[in-house]
């Protein structure tokens, strides 16, 4: 089992020798969906005795960079874990900033995401956000609504056993109506009362920073994704890391169940 974890994690030390060219990723078979946990903020800033918002705010420019990279790589959508329903347990300073970065991303990177006819769009718990993030947010999807490239899928306030219960509940009530019968309810309806019903399941997980764990994110989406875990902190992950996660992923046999 040990084994199999080190072969999941990849080395965060790059050599020339193991740099992975843009142009032979391309040559292979490009995830449709893409889903990262972007991990490791805080420990970033640690180390380098910043504060924790600090390492925050550097991971809100990696957004940026992960974001043009996976459009020219032609991937359909790029799922982001920027905020979950436990991240609230967090100490208020923080997540308040943490409820600033959408706002200042937004802000600062729309024109260049309507430019590159990247489509926003967001999946989670509005309710409990800020009235200024969900201006920020609503703005980018209103602006973005008529792009046609990659979309852009922020996962904020969101947590998948929240989103599954919630998706039993309203079943139970279309069922009570009338609008479904209890016969036809089988995996494909299911995943129509989620929140990525217009989605494809993601092919690939990304996780940075050392930690191998799902942390309550697309329980169910993820049930035949390839993981790619990493030691690398979120703000130092850059566009080599993200070929080397696709590249890993074109050697993998995706069966789902068969031989």
């Amino acid at each position: 089992m040990i084994n199999l974890f080190k072969r999941w994690k990849d080395n965060p030390q790059t050599t020339d020798e193991d740099r992975i060219e843009k142009e032979d990723v391309l040559k292979g078979e490009i995830p449709e969906h893409i889903a990262i946990i972007m991990d490791g903020n805080g420990r970033w800033a640690k180390k380098r005795a910043l504060p924790r918002i600090a390492g925050h705010h550097e991971g809100m420019k990696v957004v940026r960079k992960v974001t043009k990279q996976a459009n020219e790589l032609g991937v359909k959508v790029l799922t982001l874990y920027a905020f979950s329903t436990e991240n609230w347990k967090r100490p208020k300073t923080e997540v308040d900033y943490i409820m600033k970065l959408p706002e200042e991303f937004l802000n600062t990177y729309l024109p260049e995401l309507i430019e590159e006819n990247v489509q926003v769009r967001i999946i989670g718990d509005k309710h409990k956000l800020p009235p200024h993030t969900l201006r920020a947010v609503n703005k980018a999807i209103k602006d973005t609504d008529n792009n046609t490239g990659l979309i852009l899928n922020f996962a904020l306030n969101y947590g998948s056993r929240a989103e599954i219960v919630s998706a039993v509940q309203q079943i139970v009530q279309d069922i009570k109506d009338g609008s479904i019968n209890e016969n036809e309810l089988d995996e494909s309806v299911f995943s129509n009362y989620l929140m990525t019903q217009s989605l494809k399941d993601p092919d690939l997980l990304i996780r940075t920073s050392g930690e191998i764990r799902l942390s309550n994110f697309m329980l169910w989406q993820l049930a035949y994704s390839e993981f790619w875990f990493t030691d690398i902190l979120w703000p130092d992950f850059n566009e080599q890391h993200l070929l080397q996660a696709i590249h890993t992923y074109q050697q993998r046999g995706r069966r789902f169940g068969g031989v």
